[in-house]
């Protein structure tokens, strides 16, 4: 509240700039007028003069116009200010005039009210213009000491808008840095923890193996298994990918079909099976022909 405070004094104060210094313009003009007038008559005194009488510009060549051009300056400055207290388009400013973004404090703002307020102060105007000029250095001052004290953060913590998306905002602003290894403090204090409130005893062995492991002689383990029981006993656990196949993948290919052949029966008119037995013994029984014939096998050829 107090830099939001501290703005609108400072856009108060530009704004008193930016009318006086259209007074003095529109004064410088006039008297200009007066004495481009009164240059042929016989008053001398106004021509040997440093300064046209009653205004701020010089008495030389090219005067008139480099007092204008010092005005003109002085308006369009202190609008830049302006719109960039007001905040837009902040876009821009971070843009093509970083310093006064948001990435930089009110150090530079205050440099730049400082310097308009010097170059007003410096020569001869009247009371309006010199009470806001002076209201305008001592806010360049303050906001010089505040760019001091909060740097780059003051102008995020006055701005209005970050307070209201912080305030609409479900998820935290804030992002997890930090690389796959996660916190397993939790972790283990629920595995050796059997009641509620039991406290976990690490054992002197334990933390002098975990110091160990800190020292630049054992530095060079990487991700091997010296370096996942140094994460271990620092309370990290390394997340390993589940397995999956990726998308392009082909699916495995079917198992090759067998070919079998349905059992038949022996006939005795074939030609493998050829009856040589003498005519006096007798002929064997079906299932013991069928047990002693010999089994036929196609070859792979055949196939």
């Amino acid at each position: 509240m107090g830099l939001n405070a501290v703005r609108v004094l400072s856009l108060i104060s530009l704004i008193l700039v930016f009318s006086s210094t259209i007074l003095v313009m529109v004064t410088n003009i006039k008297a200009v007028n007066s004495f481009e007038a009164n240059r042929g008559g016989d008053n001398t005194t106004m021509v040997d003069c440093d300064y046209i009488a009653g205004s701020t510009v010089p008495n030389q060549p090219a005067g008139v116009f480099w007092a204008v051009v010092a005005s003109l300056l002085i308006i369009f400055q202190t609008i830049i200010l302006f719109l960039s207290e007001c905040s837009w388009p902040m876009t821009f400013f971070d843009r093509f005039f970083p310093v006064l973004g948001t990435k930089f404090g009110l150090g530079p703002l205050g440099i730049f009210q400082c310097l308009i307020s010097t170059q007003i102060l410096s020569h001869h105007v009247d009371d309006f213009t010199l009470v806001s000029a002076f209201f305008l250095f001592a806010l360049g001052c303050l906001n010089m000491l505040l760019g001091l004290i909060f740097r780059e953060s003051a102008k995020p913590k006055r701005s209005i808008t970050s307070w209201r998306a912080e305030a609409k905002g479900i998820l935290p602003t804030t992002s997890d840095q930090r690389p796959v290894f996660v916190n397993a403090t939790p972790i283990v204090s629920s595995v050796f923890s059997q009641e509620k409130g039991q406290q976990v005893h690490v054992s002197h062995e334990t933390v002098t193996d975990a110091h160990s492991f800190r020292s630049t002689e054992k530095a060079g383990y990487g991700f091997g298994r010296q370096g996942e029981k140094a994460a271990g006993l620092r309370g990290f656990i390394l997340q390993k990918p589940e397995e999956s196949l990726p998308r392009y993948a082909s699916p495995p290919p079917p198992r090759a079909a067998t070919v079998s052949r349905s059992p038949s029966s022996v006939s005795s008119s074939s030609s493998f099976y050829a009856d040589e037995r003498p005519p006096s013994m007798p002929v064997p029984h079906a299932a013991e022909t069928h047990a002693a014939a010999p089994a036929f096998r196609s070859s792979p050829t055949s196939i």
